[in-house]
Order: structure tokens, then C-alpha cells, then sequence
């Protein structure tokens, strides 16, 4: 990006973040460092998931489990919804979902060499 880029009139969404809303980013993508916790995360965009359903999808023990949904949770990357005594777990919105299938993908072209997309 160019400094011209930043001038009075550009696009909002080309305007330079603020040092907080950087800290933050840099919080939930240091969350998302943890493959166990991207492995929880592929599968909360997809839907929503139990502790026990997403223990046995991962084979990661249930304690474990736990304790990344509260992490992420924490971060506020995750939702929840109580239905009787079960916790579900989500993907808090569309922009965590984008970010996780966004990095998959990149990850994906990185790791078999697939052609990258050019803009």
C-alpha cells in the first residue's frame, strides 16, 4: 500500500488502522497461532459443536478442548449458545470465519504449490 493511499478521501477501509485496533488483530491472530486451536476453529466455521463432539472430531482430550474454547472464547473469536445442559460453540462472525478460510487457503497453495490467485 502507498502513502497516497492513506490521503483524505481514500476509502474507509483503506484508512491506517489504529494502534488499538492493531493490538487486537495481533491478539486473535497470536490466538490462532496454536494449531490445535486453528483445528477447533476450521470446524466452528462450519458450524456449531460441543466440548465432546469437537474432543472426538479432533481425538484431543475434552479437557483440553475446554480449555482453548475459553481462550478463544476469551479473545472473543467464539461464541456460545446454551440449548438444555450442552454449551455449543461457533464462529463469533463473518470476519473470523473469512480470516480462518482465508489463512487455510493460503496455507493450501504454500503446502502443495497449487497456482497462488493474482488480483
Amino acid at each position: 500500500m502507498y502513502a497516497r493511499d492513506y490521503m483524505a478521501g481514500a476509502d474507509p477501509l483503506q484508512q491506517q488502522p489504529s494502534g488499538a485496533e492493531i493490538e487486537a488483530a495481533a491478539a486473535a491472530l497470536r490466538m490462532l497461532a496454536d494449531p490445535t486451536r486453528l483445528r477447533l476453529m476450521w470446524l466452528l466455521t462450519a458450524g456449531e459443536y460441543d466440548v465432546t463432539s469437537l474432543s472426538r472430531e479432533l481425538s484431543v482430550a475434552r479437557p483440553s478442548v475446554s480449555q482453548h474454547l475459553a481462550k478463544l472464547r476469551l479473545a472473543g473469536l467464539v461464541h456460545t449458545r446454551r440449548e438444555g445442559r450442552r454449551v455449543l460453540y461457533r464462529a463469533r462472525d463473518t470476519h473470523v470465519r473469512a480470516i480462518i478460510t482465508e489463512a487455510l487457503f493460503h496455507a493450501g497453495h504454500e503446502v502443495t504449490g497449487k497456482p497462488r490467485h493474482d488480483d
